[in-house]
């Protein structure tokens, strides 16, 4: 709890842009041992197998071996489908925080492509590596390693999740951060206790944030803006 709590504390009181870089990978590193999986793995499938022959086999048998293994294992499929399901979540909700800026903050809209096209493109690249693995790694896969027992219920562990992902955002220091991530934490939250896949919450979480820049509600995600007033 010292990590979820403690931390964004740490971070305002020092405020800090390599504080908090370092706090946040440091802690995803952590989160990452302590929550891994050290129960046996499945054999895998020979489509599988196939797969990762192909990586190291010569040119011509890997090429063979790879349109062998063009077949769909099942959890291809439900991965696809998973992904599937994100998108068209993303459509209808990514639409309306659109429409919302366009009407209500039109001077916002799409302010940062327009005015800085090279800074937006950059952070399209490295916003989902540098950021979004380590949130995703503390937020959602430690903390439902570690505290499953404490909130038994989905519903609970989900709403867990979302209030500290929008909690470590008060280091933003505005009325508009929090309460955007607690709603996008509990669309990660319900999206990794339903797949349990971290890639699949990197991916929800990256979607969202870049559309979050590029509508112009970046700068409310900012440390340069929120600590040097």
């Amino acid at each position: 709890m010292v990590l979820f709590a403690g931390g964004p504390l740490f971070v305002l009181a020092y405020r800090k842009a390599g504080l908090l870089f370092l706090l946040l990978w440091l802690g995803a590193f952590i989160c990452a041992l302590a929550s891994r999986d050290n129960s046996p793995k499945p054999f895998p499938s020979l489509t599988v197998i196939m797969r990762r022959l192909a990586l190291i086999a010569p040119f011509r048998m890997g090429l063979v071996l790879t349109m062998l293994a063009m077949k769909p294992t099942p959890e291809d499929l439900m991965a696809r489908a998973a992904m599937q399901a994100i998108l068209k979540r993303f459509v209808r909700l990514g639409g309306l925080l659109t429409l919302a800026v366009w009407r209500l903050l039109p001077s916002f809209f799409l302010a940062l492509p327009r005015q800085h096209p090279l800074f937006w493109l950059l952070i399209m690249a490295l916003y989902p590596l540098l950021s979004v693995w380590p949130q995703e790694m503390i937020y959602r896969r430690f903390l439902f390693h570690r505290y499953s027992r404490l909130f038994p219920k989905p519903q609970w562990m989900i709403a867990a999740s979302a209030l500290a992902f929008g909690f470590a955002h008060i280091i933003f220091l505005n009325m508009v951060a929090v309460p955007l991530t607690i709603a996008g934490g509990w669309l990660f939250a319900q999206s990794y206790a339903r797949h349990r896949s971290l890639r699949l919450a990197c991916f929800e979480h990256a979607l969202y944030g870049c559309l979050i820049f590029t509508i112009g509600l970046g700068q409310y995600f900012y440390t340069g803006s929120a600590w040097h007033h």
